[in-house]
């Protein structure tokens, strides 16, 4: 990380400025930040129902799908890639009928955000299956004895205390979607000013021989990424400290 700062020092600031602030990097960052958000957001929800359902149920089928949550792990960003921009091109199996509603979503943001969704779900449900699985039972047991509907004991007692790891499962879901690559740039369609993620721009720049110039723009994301991932530590320690004192 400290060749970041080396590197970039070798331009002037007036280069810095320019090369991070171009009307094309905002328009990358702007897009990285805003896809990965919507993944994560996406994700918390989701990645939480199916932990829930992993945890308190027993079903047909349950081992395979607990094993295939991981597939995102196991399998290669670009395979990842190149499988869901086949599957959502306007002639692939689902890119297809989705299009006969008039909803493109290979080579557009919203392709971006399917890609950051699947390889971002498996960090939600495995910070919070361990939680669920660690609640106390009986504080549900008394919730309900003493009248509480089932929507209150979820409120009040179950939901306060996986909260904290829901918030962590979103932030490793939101910083491992801004940096991604491999997963991103074969659905995307890699269009300036449209479809180009911020990862994509570094690599271009690289592919130019422009080292300072994406060393440049990875300082740039690194800090945007650092201030909103303290930021949300900062949240997730102050809802744990609420917690306890409660």
């Amino acid at each position: 990380m400290s060749m970041l700062f080396i590197k970039t020092a070798s331009m002037s600031w007036d280069q810095f400025w320019h090369t991070i602030f171009s009307t094309r990097t905002l328009a990358a960052y702007r897009l990285s930040f805003e896809t990965a958000l919507w993944a994560a957001l996406i994700n918390s929800i989701f990645g939480f129902l199916i932990a829930w359902v992993l945890v308190r149920y027993q079903f047909f089928g349950k081992k395979l799908v607990d094993a295939a949550i991981d597939l995102p792990f196991a399998l290669p960003t670009a395979v990842i890639g190149i499988s869901l921009a086949d599957l959502y091109s306007p002639h692939g199996f689902l890119g297809a009928s989705l299009s006969r509603f008039g909803i493109p979503t290979a080579y557009t943001p919203t392709g971006i955000v399917i890609a950051l969704i699947f390889i971002g779900l498996p960090f939600v449900v495995r910070t919070v299956e361990p939680v669920l699985q660690d609640l106390d039972k009986e504080a549900e047991e008394a919730a309900t004895c003493l009248g509480a509907t089932k929507f209150q004991t979820f409120w009040k007692v179950i939901f306060p205390g996986v909260f904290p790891s829901v918030v962590t499962g979103f932030s490793m879901a939101f910083a491992r979607g801004v940096g991604e690559y491999g997963s991103v740039i074969f659905i995307a369609g890699n269009m300036p000013f449209k479809t180009e993620v911020a990862s994509l721009l570094i690599v271009t720049k690289l592919e130019q021989f422009d080292y300072a110039g994406a060393t440049a723009i990875a300082l740039a994301m690194l800090a945007m990424s650092f201030v909103l991932l303290l930021s949300i530590s900062t949240f997730q320690w102050y809802s744990r400290k609420k917690i306890g004192a409660a």
